[in-house]
């Protein structure tokens, strides 16, 4: 992350949200912020909306709710646009997700239902389940990147849009590594835009369209995407803010709350099995081995990193990290994940954790894409480019600086994000050195 000597701008204006994904994430994450902003529901999951730090210390010491300590964007000022290749408004996508009940999307249904799809690139190679209908043909990718930068400034102009910010709420896409030559810098990736190039992702090409156009980009899925050299050295050229990958919802989450407290008090473990059922479009697209490796591999980095099994072979050397998704249809979004951890305690005795948590994907993933769209849009105003380490918080794979690592505890990642803050408003970091203990 590179920041430069400014201050922090105002957030003034309209705030454009662009979203390559109407489904159930997305559309939960619109239908709530409408909800929230009419007064009818708390934004209850989102850091930036309900949390607070402390501030000073002794007698000064008090808590400020963030969103008050930072100039964060007002949810008034949001409007939503997005790509899908379905031609459904956001209202009827939301119906079909199943995800919210009818009494909470009657409210908002005629605002829901102006937020119309444009027609989404997509490459069925890299989605196999699904089978795009509304979606832009072009002579290759170069054009296909240009129609997405039209539909970005188009929707500017109409909205009068002062800032935006785009994340990716689109399905997870089969997994595959850097090809140099074609990722390696800004000059070959553009080349093979132009030869439409079977290595690159519909998801590059829509950050290849924000990050030309000085839009801050989050990925939400673990697809290979913006953490491709070529477009990190555009995000540093453009001054833009950018990160990912993969919302930390879910089982993940529950494991960068768990490993760090065995890890704290030394407890070995032999083995970590998790699996998952899933029956919305999600769970459909990881029916799919390719898709599922992408998956697979961002779900089974948390632990290593948290573990440190180089630095503690007593307690973790060889232990056995199982991941499986299964797609069962009648649970829809309502995923539920279990997990079995064996293990080890004084005198190498052995223990058991079970977890059995019946979770809802799109309502844990909704107040992080709220989250996502608040802080990169004052990382933005605030001159904050290249990757955001400190909103690792957010990400089951957190992209890092190169020479770096990533942090995959929960709690270390909380405590960056408000030292952050603080850092921003130019008020001292927390240490916890000394007697004052305070978040």
């Amino acid at each position: 992350m590179t920041l430069k000597n400014t201050e922090i701008q105002k957030a003034e204006g309209k705030l454009g949200v662009l979203i390559p994904g109407l489904g159930a994430v997305s559309t939960t994450f619109i239908a709530g912020v409408m909800l929230i902003r009419k007064g009818l529901k708390l934004p209850k999951g989102s850091v930036a909306m309900m949390g607070k730090l402390r501030v000073g210390k002794g007698d000064d010491a008090h808590y400020v709710p963030i969103k008050d300590f930072v100039p964060l964007a007002d949810l008034k000022d949001m409007e939503f646009g997005g790509w899908d290749i379905f031609e459904d408004n956001a209202y009827e996508a939301a119906v079909k997700a199943g995800v919210l009940q009818k009494p909470d999307l009657e409210p908002i249904k005629e605002e829901l239902s102006s937020v119309k799809p444009w027609k989404a690139v997509f490459f069925n190679d890299y989605v196999k389940k699904l089978h795009g209908t509304w979606v832009k043909k072009a002579p290759n990718y170069w054009d296909l990147a240009q129609m997405v930068k039209e539909d970005i400034l188009n929707f500017k102009k109409e909205k009068n849009i002062s800032r935006m910010v785009m994340v990716w709420c689109a399905s997870t896409e089969i997994y595959q590594e850097m090809k140099p030559g074609v990722h390696d810098t800004i000059e070959n990736f553009e080349k093979a835009l132009k030869e439409s190039n079977k290595y690159i992702a519909p998801s590059m090409i829509y950050a290849y369209a924000a990050l030309d156009l000085g839009i801050p980009f989050a990925n939400g899925a673990p697809n290979l995407c913006n953490e491709i050299p070529a477009l990190r050295q555009l995000a540093e050229k453009n001054k833009v803010p950018m990160g990912g990958r993969d919302f930390k919802t879910g089982q993940t989450l529950m494991k960068t709350i768990i490993a760090p407290g065995l890890k704290a008090r030394m407890i070995g473990v032999d083995g970590w099995y998790s699996t998952n059922i899933l029956g919305n479009r999600d769970g459909e697209v990881l029916d799919d081995p390719e898709s599922f490796k992408t998956k697979e591999v961002s779900k089974l980095s948390v632990l290593d990193n948290i573990f440190q099994p180089d630095e503690y072979p007593a307690l973790y050397d060889g232990y056995h990290h199982v991941v499986r998704i299964n797609y069962y249809p009648p649970r829809g979004d309502n995923k539920e994940s279990w997990d079995n951890i064996d293990i080890r305690g004084w005198l190498d005795y052995p223990m058991q954790i079970k977890v059995n948590f019946l979770c809802r994907d799109s309502i844990l993933a909704a107040p992080v894409v709220l989250d996502l769209v608040l802080f990169f849009d004052l990382a933005q105003r605030a001159s904050m480019y290249g990757i955001q380490e400190w909103l690792s918080f957010y990400w089951k794979s957190p992209m890092f600086e190169p020479g770096e690592q990533p942090i995959h505890d929960l709690f270390v990642q909380l405590m960056k994000l408000k030292n952050t803050l603080r850092w921003l408003m130019d008020v001292p970091p927390v240490t916890y050195l000394g007697s004052e203990t305070y978040d």
